[in-house]
């Protein structure tokens, strides 16, 4: 029995590979298996070659994996890409038309097993049968998805799908890849990041949100849509990102919290709005999914080199906050703390994923959603003192907010530099203090920051710093440098501006060794570090092809560090 299997389903887009990984995968849940699943996809809608992988274990999972145990291979490309990569006891599945005669690959008469159109299922249930699934359990997962769109391809299905079960129940020895230890019976939700950034928003009081369609981030606004009518939200597609971000200030103006969702190049054209946003001081908050660039570069891929132009956005000086969640259930907390963050401070507050944490999937608790107040917007007509001044001069910065037409109070708003009554002005003295008062919320802001996540020793022999989504391969890299005898710890970063340094510095300086493991090539978040802390960390790990860190990238790359030293 095994602890822990590694599939891959390859083939082209359009051949239904997408379907097998995700029944496979609620199949795999509902048996009370862990699932961590990653994608691989070219941007076009048929053709290229395309990966669906799940990770199944006993235990949680932190991140992908480089070898493969059950490469499921829809066309003939998948095997000369991917059989390389097969484990000591990896196996193929492949059609008899392609399947390459040797010990490592068990050949399928799929046009016995049924037409063409269900050879994804027949596949389900050949893949189905190694993991020693039942069948009734896989035809679940089809009855759930079909059911209610297509009842009368159900029959045939399970015709199939009993078929090619029995065929390899038959034909290939007892499933050496059966998994141990699984309980079902735990309500559990599978979900990906994009849509635990959706669930969160709505749980914080998202009630608008505008977008332009952009790889990796338009799921998140799909999923939103999918909630909008039970949730009371609005969403609107612009006709630009120009436009996007533009309605969103002004549903945010109105008293409707809102957020923006797009990538680097669509949020490239937002930026000028992000600078309206600070100088009205209209809460706004930004979800920026990251992929490689410049221009359209790697729509489908995934990197996390937009950290600097995020944090630089919009022309003039104004306090922000940027958080970078590493896992499904930071995706949930910190959208909503994010949401809460920008109409406490009414300022700008961005939340940075990327293609690798949008896309991947594995089981989770339920999230509660009854633990979190929903954001409200404006103050209370009572409590503000008259005349109003929109932008009094406060200690922290912060002014009092009332909404257009709550009140038989004036609000004045204006692009330009204003008075604290909100009319527009050029006076030196005034644009001093309005600059200063607005500078005054990040110090409000810092004392909120979420600190660090350190895990390990505080005198460890080898300190890894991360950020984002490379959280957890690097938790996973630790463990096996650990379960080698070495001492190692971890530093994981959720928020990443702005940085308190009394918060870690102690750790930086402990550790005997420190490595900052991120997918760019010029280790953004390494320098941000050194300039607002004084500490350069010595060591980087940067990848910058497209594809997800792994546990054993950082292990290859930190043995080569040890030997060579120097930046990798």
């Amino acid at each position: 029995m095994s602890q822990e299997i590694n599939i891959v389903i390859g083939g082209e887009a359009g051949q239904g590979l997408v379907t097998i990984g995700q029944l496979l995968s609620k199949a795999l849940v509902r048996a009370g298996y862990e699932v961590l699943i990653t994608q691989s996809y070219h941007s076009r809608i048929r053709g290229g070659h395309n990966t669906f992988a799940i990770r199944t274990s006993t235990i949680r999972l932190h991140g992908p994996r480089d070898t493969i145990d059950l490469l499921v291979a829809l066309n003939a490309e998948t095997v000369t890409l991917h059989r390389d990569a097969l484990s000591a006891q990896g196996l193929i599945i492949a059609d008899a038309a392609f399947a390459p005669a040797d010990a490592a690959t068990v050949s399928i008469p799929f046009h016995e097993l049924g037409p063409e159109k269900f050879w994804n299922t027949a596949a389900l249930g050949l893949v189905g049968h190694l993991l020693g699934l039942p069948a009734d359990l896989l035809f679940a997962g089809i009855e759930a998805t079909l059911g209610k769109k297509h009842p009368e391809t159900l029959t045939a299905n399970r015709e199939v799908l009993d078929r090619s079960w029995q065929w390899a129940a038959a034909q290939i020895e007892a499933p050496h890849f059966a998994l141990a230890g699984g309980t079902s019976g735990e309500d559990r939700l599978m979900l990906n990041g994009n849509e635990a950034i959706a669930l969160g928003a709505l749980a914080g009081g998202l009630k608008f949100c505008a977008f332009y369609p952009m790889t990796p981030s338009t799921s998140i606004v799909l999923n939103l849509i999918a909630h909008a009518d039970t949730m009371g939200c609005v969403v609107e597609q612009a006709e630009d990102e120009i436009a996007a971000i533009n309605m969103a200030i002004g549903a945010a103006f109105a008293g409707a919290p809102s957020m923006v969702a797009t990538s680097g190049g669509g949020f490239a054209l937002m930026t000028e709005g992000v600078s309206l946003a600070a100088m009205t001081e209209t809460p706004l908050l930004g979800v920026i999914a990251q992929r490689p660039g410049p221009a359209t570069g790697l729509p489908t891929r995934t990197e996390q080199a937009d950290l600097d132009f995020v944090l630089h956005s919009g022309h003039g000086e104004f306090a922000r906050a940027i958080f970078a969640p590493g896992d499904l259930e930071s995706c949930y907390q910190l959208t909503q703390r994010a949401l809460a963050l920008t109409e406490r401070y009414q300022t700008p507050v961005f939340l940075l994923t990327d293609q690798f944490l949008a896309d991947s999937s594995r089981a989770i608790t339920p999230f509660d959603p009854e633990r979190i107040e929903p954001v409200k917007a404006g103050a209370d007509p009572a409590s503000v003192p008259t005349p109003y001044r929109r932008y009094a001069d406060t200690t922290n910065g912060i002014s009092p907010r009332l909404l257009p037409g709550g009140s038989e109070q004036l609000v004045v708003a204006d692009s330009d530099e204003h008075y604290e009554d909100g009319h527009i002005t050029e006076e030196q003295p005034v644009r001093i203090a309005m600059v200063d008062k607005r500078l005054r919320k990040l110090d409000g802001i810092k004392k909120e920051v979420v600190a660090p996540q350190h895990e390990g020793a505080t005198d460890a022999e080898l300190l890894i710093v991360s950020w984002g989504s490379t959280k957890g391969p690097v938790q996973e890299a630790a463990a096996i440098l650990g379960e080698q005898g070495n001492k190692v710890a971890t530093l994981h970063f959720a928020q990443v501006w702005p940085l308190v340094p009394t918060q870690f510095l102690d750790l930086l300086r402990s550790a005997k060794k420190v490595v900052c493991v991120e997918a760019n090539a010029t280790g953004q978040f390494a320098r941000l570090l050194a300039r607002e802390s004084g500490f350069v960390v010595p060591h980087q790990i940067l990848r910058y092809d497209g594809l997800p860190f792994t546990a054993g990238y950082i292990v290859d790359r930190l043995e080569k560090l040890r030997e060579e030293g120097g930046k990798q």
